[in-house]
């Protein structure tokens, strides 16, 4: 458990690291009391761009709760190890909470749904939180009234200083719900992901990016490499 509660930010979470120049190319801090959304389909890499985020927002002194839906905590961390953020110093130093709905090893809790993973005492304790991926825990079958209900409760854990991070699968929830929540977040990324010359070409389109710091590129080309991490390509900046 954290030791301490968040303290207030008001010009935003940085969320630099001086392998790569992703900050300077995506608004140089994260909006602090806000909604951020991460869209993509399976494989378009939301994930590898959550755990970037999750990384230099460690770095840079953030303290974090992350809920995985799609690893175990172990795996998680193996998956941040591999790609050459290691995180083990930060969760013995108390700034990150993994909790994960498979446990440590393999063991998935049915009937849990994002909420039930929100009342966590730790929301209160953290900077910021990541759901990752919310989609697959998000409420389905849903009245207009409900989805309202639905985020007015994600605007109340991000009403308390602190943000919330969600990455989505657009085939794992309701299409109304996801519409409105696209347009009530204060960032929102899509993922693209297309074959080029026999090459995988991924890009961030940032489709809204509200009180950003500094200058917001409109897309942003990326690549991941074991052991070196996130790679901005700035042959696909624009």
């Amino acid at each position: 458990m954290f030791d301490d509660p968040p303290k207030p930010v008001e010009d935003g979470y940085e969320f630099t690291l001086e392998q790569d120049s992703l900050s300077n190319a995506m608004g140089a801090r994260l909006p602090n009391r806000s909604l951020w959304m991460i869209q993509g389909d399976v494989g378009a890499g939301k994930s590898l761009v959550s755990h970037r985020l999750v990384y230099g927002l460690l770095e840079n002194g953030s303290k974090l709760l992350v809920i995985t839906t799609e690893l175990t905590t172990r795996g998680w961390i193996e998956q941040m190890e591999s790609i050459g953020y290691p995180v083990t110093e930060h969760i013995a130093s108390g700034r990150l909470l993994v909790f994960s709905r498979f446990g440590v090893i393999a063991e998935s809790k049915d009937g849990v749904d994002l909420f039930d993973v929100l009342d966590s005492e730790a929301v209160e304790m953290a900077d910021v939180v990541v759901v990752d991926s919310a989609s697959a825990l998000m409420p389905t079958g849903l009245e207009n009234s409900e989805q309202q209900i639905v985020l007015q409760k994600l605007r109340r854990i991000c009403s308390e200083s602190r943000s919330l991070l969600l990455t989505v699968d657009p085939h794992e929830m309701d299409s109304k719900l996801l519409h409105k929540l696209r347009s009530t977040c204060e960032v929102l990324l899509d993922m693209n992901a297309n074959m080029i010359g026999g090459d995988i070409k991924r890009t961030i389109v940032v489709t809204r990016f509200l009180r950003a710091a500094g200058p917001v590129q409109s897309s942003v080309g990326w690549r991941v490499e074991p052991y070196m991490g996130f790679i901005v390509d700035i042959t696909a900046v624009s």
